[in-house]
C-alpha cells in the first residue's frame, strides 16, 4: 500500500508557553475540494480520521522525512484532534536542532503549510462529476508534517488511484452487461421452448 501525501497551504503558527514552543495548525481541512493535478477533485469527509486517532501511534515530521521526527502521539508531544474545520495539529517542538530551526522558520513565515501522509481505508467516487470526485470517508493516518511546499504534487500516484477507480467501474459495467446478456439469452430460450 502506497503512502499518499496531501497538503494544506495554511501556515501553522508558533505559540510559546514558558520554555515550550508549540506549532499549531491544520494538516487537513474537511469538506474542502482540492484539485489533484487536474485528474480529479478530492475531499476529506468529517470524521475520516476518527478511528486512526484512537488506535495509531502517529508521528510529526518535517517535510515528510522519517529521519526528522519532531513529535509523536504516544509520547504526547503530538496532539491531533478533529474539529469542525479539519485535522488540528499541536506539536510541542523538541529542544533539538530540527525543533529550534522549525520554530524560527515558522516565526519567519518560511514554512508555509502542513501536510499529512495516509492510506485510504474507505472512499467514494462520483463519476458523474467532471472531473471525477473522490471523497475520503476513512483514512489511516501515518504522519503529519510541517512543509515548505504545501502542494498536491502526488499526481502520478493520484493517476493510479483514478485509473483503479475507472477500471473497477469498467469491470462492474462488464459484469453487469454479461449478467443482462445471460438473462436475455435464458428468457429467449425459455420463450422458444414454450412456442
Amino acid at each position: 500500500m502506497t503512502l499518499i501525501k496531501r497538503a494544506v497551504a495554511r501556515r501553522p503558527e508558533i505559540r510559546a508557553d514558558g520554555e515550550t514552543k508549540t506549532a499549531v495548525g491544520y494538516a487537513a481541512l474537511f469538506n474542502s475540494d482540492a484539485d489533484i493535478g487536474g485528474l480529479f477533485v478530492e475531499r476529506i469527509a468529517p470524521g475520516a480520521f476518527t478511528e486512526t486517532l484512537k488506535r495509531d501511534d502517529i508521528r510529526a515530521l518535517i517535510d515528510h522525512d522519517p529521519g526528522r521526527v519532531i513529535g509523536r502521539t504516544s509520547a504526547q508531544t503530538l496532539r491531533l484532534t478533529e474539529d469542525d474545520k479539519g485535522l488540528r495539529v499541536e506539536i510541542d517542538l523538541p529542544d533539538t536542532t530540527d525543533g529550534r530551526d522549525l520554530a524560527v522558520l515558522l516565526e519567519r513565515g518560511d514554512i508555509s503549510g502542513m501536510s499529512f501522509g495516509f492510506h485510504v481505508v474507505k472512499q467514494e467516487w462520483d463519476e458523474t462529476a467532471e472531473p471525477w470526485k473522490r471523497t475520503i470517508i476513512a483514512a489511516d493516518l501515518m504522519e503529519v508534517s510541517a512543509v515548505a511546499f504545501p502542494a498536491y504534487d502526488d499526481t502520478q500516484l493520484a493517476m493510479r488511484d483514478l485509473e483503479a477507480a475507472k477500471n473497477e467501474r469498467a469491470r462492474h459495467n462488464f459484469h453487469a452487461a454479461a449478467r443482462r446478456l445471460r438473462m436475455k439469452t435464458t428468457l429467449d430460450l425459455r420463450s422458444r421452448s414454450k412456442a
